[in-house]
């Protein structure tokens, strides 16, 4: 009789525990529907369902101990690194807006859903490693060497892979673009030689917008760096930028200043890793 008792309590924990599992997830996927609905102003409750179904994160939802909201968060980042591999695995379609003597070019195109895209291609003369180095672990330090940002702080943490930013923008096009800032998640993930950081705009309540500064957002974005073959000491850096600057402004000032703002930092990470490098040397 006791043994039934025990095995009856047994089971009806294991139904609650499981029952509450099964609850947290979908808590868990409804704040991170909700965060990008607030992000991407997309009120359809489909887009979360375009992810890809082999995103890591379903494998770790619930094998972490991170809260509901830093989970959310998570699976907002995993959905945009797979949204951006997503439109940059499509080649059809893309146009070339610009291109330099030394090869770096930005072609573009218009995606359903997204709007126009920009994609910078360019090979620089440092190790994925070094490039990894500056623009994850000293993402802080960019306004030293990017005059187009003021400052870029990390606002939270959320494990070794997660962070949740806020990027002030300087001026652009001789002021008639005004200063702009961003509040992104952003992840970064290595998968073999390859390594990609993604991000997008979120809410974070602890951020509200700022007097003076027009809360402008990021859509999917994400950089993708890796070895060029033949050559493992030089890097292949293609950033896709999908950018929503808010505002009145004409379209044709929008392309212009996201285009050359992708060859101003092709140009300006180009100078700080040589800079370093020279640095280094010398010590």
């Amino acid at each position: 009789m006791l043994l039934a008792t025990f095995k009856l309590c047994a089971g009806s924990s294991y139904r609650h525990m499981r029952n509450m599992k099964g609850l947290r997830h979908q808590a868990v996927l409804a704040i991170g529907q909700e965060l990008n609905r607030r992000a991407l102003g997309d009120t359809s409750p489909g887009w979360i369902g375009q992810v890809r179904r082999n995103s890591l994160l379903g494998s770790r939802l619930e094998e972490t101990l991170y809260n509901d909201r830093e989970l959310a968060y998570i699976q907002q980042g995993e959905a945009a690194m797979q949204k951006a591999l997503g439109i940059l695995g499509n080649q059809e379609g893309w146009k070339k807006e610009t291109q330099q003597g030394n090869g770096d070019q930005v072609l573009s195109k218009v995606v359903p859903g997204v709007g126009k895209v920009f994609r910078l291609e360019v090979v620089l003369g440092q190790p994925m490693e070094r490039l990894y180095e500056e623009l994850v672990e000293h993402m802080e330090a960019m306004g030293e060497w990017n005059p187009n940002v003021k400052e870029i702080k990390v606002l939270q943490k959320i494990g070794k892979d997660t962070v949740i930013t806020h990027e002030l923008a300087a001026a652009a096009a001789g002021n008639l673009v005004g200063p702009r800032d961003f509040v992104s998640v952003r992840c970064a993930k290595r998968r073999g030689s390859t390594c990609v950081l993604a991000g997008m705009a979120t809410h974070f309540e602890e951020m509200p917008e700022q007097k003076g500064v027009i809360r402008a957002e990021h859509g999917p974005t994400c950089m993708v760096l890796h070895p060029l073959p033949g050559s493992p000491s030089k890097t292949k850096l293609t950033w896709l930028l999908s950018i929503d600057l808010k505002g009145w402004l004409p379209k044709t000032v929008i392309n212009q200043v996201l285009s050359q703002t992708q060859m101003d930092f092709a140009n300006h990470l180009r100078k700080r890793l040589e800079s370093n490098s020279h640095s280094q040397a010398r010590c």
